[in-house]
């Protein structure tokens, strides 16, 4: 496959599904349903679920300050804050070029050489991945006596057992397969699983290795306080339970990766984690149609007056 048909795949398949969820979304709920849900939404919990969310980016571009300094540079918060900014308005354009965007844009603006930014932001990627599969977990056990049960109702004990065993043999499959192959695709996970180990170990080898972590642990707490004073909005979920919070905000996280910025798939991954716990699902659908908005409308904002701004701000620096 040439270069530019795997470009126009890696660009059109999420935007082809994106635009497949809305409609299928708009097909289970009229778009006057949602704006009467909407126009009948608490607007301070939104506001504050945006508050959340923009303390959490803030938090993203100071600890990056960390990674940066043992590199031998000192750079500007306002330089950090915009390009995080601006990377998450690029990523719903062309998923996964917000990270080259924001290397750029640091290379551009603050000297550090672009081999060295993308590499501290693949560093700050391997801290989210391990924080998602920390929440991930704390859900499960949060959770444990529920998705028994759950499981427990769709199959008989004796199925799952032999799920379970069968997943054990082909997971040892896998890994034998990684271990032991020379093929390109096992090379390429061994390279992955090698990076990800040498990331985790770099952070803590930083100087500054706590406030990277405390800032870690901070932007991933604004996340789910995000998602869960954002469900207070919608007076049908004044009593959710939290365990129902955890699951829909990790479907939606992976939901964000599977179309440009979530679109169409953030609100069917909502409406699929909160059925679960029997929440209905007109208003979990319009949640997640409330939600994906006001954030994203925030990100287009301040990522867009970013990228005004950024030359603006480092002009007027010059010249000082």
């Amino acid at each position: 496959m040439s270069k530019t048909a795997k470009t126009i795949l890696k660009i059109g398949l999420p935007l082809t599904l994106g635009l497949v969820l809305v409609w299928y979304s708009l097909n289970k709920i009229s778009v006057q349903e949602l704006y009467n849900y909407a126009k009948g939404a608490n607007y301070w919990y939104i506001a504050l679920g945006v508050t959340f969310g923009i303390l959490s980016h803030a938090s993203r571009a100071y600890r990056w300050l960390y990674m940066a300094q043992p590199l031998g540079f000192k750079p500007k918060f306002a330089n950090s804050f915009m390009a995080v900014y601006a990377a998450y308005l690029i990523n719903m354009t062309v998923p996964r070029a917000g990270e080259i965007a924001r290397a750029s844009i640091l290379a551009n603006y603050e000297d550090v050489p672009f081999e060295k930014g993308f590499g501290t932001i693949v560093s700050e990627r391997v801290a989210d991945t391990l924080m998602l599969l920390l929440v991930i977990g704390l859900a499960m056990v949060y959770q444990y006596d529920f998705l028994m049960d759950f499981f427990n109702s769709k199959f008989q004990t004796s199925t799952l057992v032999t799920l379970l065993v069968l997943g054990l043999a082909f997971g040892s499959l896998v890994i034998l397969f990684v271990l032991k192959s020379k093929g390109s695709i096992a090379t390429k996970i061994r390279n992955f699983l090698t990076g990800l180990l040498e990331g985790v170990l770099s952070i803590f080898k930083m100087k500054n290795k706590w406030y990277f972590i405390a800032h870690t642990i901070f932007i991933w707490v604004m996340y789910v306080l995000m998602f869960y004073v954002t469900t207070l909005s919608l007076s049908e979920f004044s009593a959710i339970p939290f365990g129902a919070v955890l699951v829909g905000f990790i479907l939606a996280s992976f939901s964000i990766a599977a179309t440009n910025g979530g679109i169409g798939s953030f609100p069917e991954a909502v409406v699929i984690a909160f059925t679960l716990f029997n929440l209905p699902e007109d208003p979990s659908r319009a949640f997640g149609w409330i939600m994906w908005s006001a954030q994203t409308l925030a990100i287009i904002i301040l990522g867009g007056l970013s990228l005004i701004y950024l030359p603006i701000y480092n002009r007027k620096l010059k010249e000082v």
